[in-house]
């Protein structure tokens, strides 16, 4: 049998790149004829992921995954922070055609497969196409939402001419391919907040009809109207191959020593009694809502577990606030999440909604507070609350990328977050019952015969018998 080579471009974001590593890993253990080369771009400007990014990539157990550090190249100076990574990828496409020509120069090498590209990453379609290969969009959201995005695309670039705001306006709820109940369309325009980032966010869709499959971080039992739908369509396949999850992994941004004593602190808690608050690592609050979450926490009294992105986070909390809460609860900048959520102790999670974080909870059991901060997680949060039931709503359309003005008055009140928090805690039975049978058909969807153990196992069969047929 051949041997194939994958190239893998992913994001150079955390939550996707660390996905991306674990995908790869997954592969290469899967299949003793694939080897994988990950090639990681260097964003311009200060990371505090640097020390994360060189964990991953020297946590490689084999030679037949390896990482290539790209040249960093110039961007426009006036580039907007929402659309960074357009500019970004499109200042590569030349690196990865030259890294790419390099591998396969070498004498004996494997035979070049194709590329999994990040679905930011997709204009690196018309580099594999130069290499005459197929590319396969590593999809790390949801199936709901790339299914939203080719609906959305197709209504956009076809009845309402390229009209975003006729488009939002033209309903107060809209369908989701695949799903039961119809979203409200302010959920929708939190994730097109200027017309930058629409185009940008069309133009991806269009280009991801360009490739050869998608390989999505889902499982079936999950999200079986979506994928459903998607099967229907004339669209590329689509692999659910999840939950892809990082859970064993420690985070260097986090001390071992602050590691340890909040996992030591969990261990003295009763079963089920700690609130997670975490919004990820890019969920940030201003000081009048940070506290807001600060009175709701104490006046419920329940202990919990607080992760603030602020430097310091005592910095931004109420005068006081942490020698009162001393004994019931931790505030802590960095956390150690998916220990957090593993851990018995832990009966609620407070959470921004990435999928990454959503696709945790439901492995562990943890039941969920749906606080959406920005991108599609307002859709992520609907899904859980609306769709599964599997979650509470503290909000489901809040937004921290709104405009100043627009964002105090979106400010959630300490009596909406406490109550959010009392029924996550208190009374939400049904949906911990619920999220034990997700639970345990993620867990089930990975093991050998699993839904995604066989999705990924097809992917495989077409990789290699692209290249044993030619």
């Amino acid at each position: 049998m051949k041997k194939a080579e994958l190239i893998f471009i992913p994001t150079p974001i955390i939550g996707h790149l660390t996905s991306a590593v674990q995908l790869a890993n997954l592969l290469v253990n899967r299949h003793p004829f694939l080897s994988i080369t990950i090639l990681i771009f260097k964003v311009p400007f200060p990371t505090r992921s640097a020390a994360l990014i060189q964990s991953l990539c020297s946590s490689s157990t084999t030679d037949r995954l390896r990482f290539i550090n790209l040249p960093e190249q110039p961007i426009p100076d006036d580039t907007k922070k929402t659309t960074i990574l357009k500019p970004l990828v499109e200042s590569q496409k030349q690196n990865v055609a030259d890294a790419v020509a390099n591998l396969t120069a070498v004498p004996d090498s494997p035979t070049l497969a194709g590329f999994v590209v990040d679905m930011f990453c997709i204009p690196m379609v018309d580099v594999a196409n130069q290499f005459s290969v197929p590319t396969f969009v590593f999809y790390t959201s949801s199936a709901s939402f790339l299914a939203l995005l080719f609906h959305l695309q197709e209504l956009y670039d076809g009845e309402f001419n390229h009209d975003m705001d006729q488009l939002l306006n033209s309903a107060t709820e809209f369908t989701v391919p695949g799903f039961k109940n119809p979203i409200p369309r302010k959920i929708i325009s939190t994730m097109f907040i200027d017309r930058e980032t629409t185009e940008w966010a069309h133009y991806l869709t269009r280009k991801f009809r360009e490739a050869s499959g998608f390989l999505v971080n889902t499982f079936s039992e999950l999200e079986s109207g979506p994928i459903t739908w998607f099967a229907n369509q004339n669209l590329p396949p689509l692999y659910a191959i999840g939950p892809i999850l990082n859970l064993k992994k420690k985070n260097p941004q986090i001390e071992e020593t602050e590691r340890e004593a909040i996992l030591k602190w969990l261990d003295e808690q009763p079963p089920s009694s700690v609130v997670l608050l975490c919004f990820g690592s890019m969920g940030s609050f201003n000081e009048s809502q940070t506290k807001e979450i600060a009175d709701a926490l104490e006046r419920t009294g329940l202990r919990f577990v607080w992760s603030i992105r602020q430097d310091p986070p005592e910095s931004v909390l109420p005068e006081g606030f942490v020698d009162r809460m001393a004994g019931i609860g931790k505030v802590m900048g960095w956390a150690p999440q998916a220990e957090i959520l593993e851990h018995p102790a832990t009966g609620g999670f407070v959470s921004h909604c990435g999928w990454n974080s959503v696709l945790e909870s439901l492995w562990n059991g943890v039941a969920v507070a749906t606080w959406p901060m920005y991108a599609e997680q307002q859709l992520n949060a609907f899904e859980m609350a609306v769709e599964l039931g599997v979650a509470v709503v503290v909000s489901l359309d809040y937004s921290m990328m709104a405009e100043e003005e627009a964002a105090a008055a979106a400010r959630l009140t300490s009596e909406k977050i406490e109550a959010g928090i009392r029924k996550l805690m208190e009374g939400s039975e049904d949906i911990k019952k619920a999220m034990k049978v997700k639970s345990a058909e993620s867990k089930k969807a990975i093991t050998e015969g699993g839904s995604s153990f066989n999705d990924l196992n097809r992917f495989i069969n077409r990789v290699v018998h692209n290249i044993n047929t030619h």
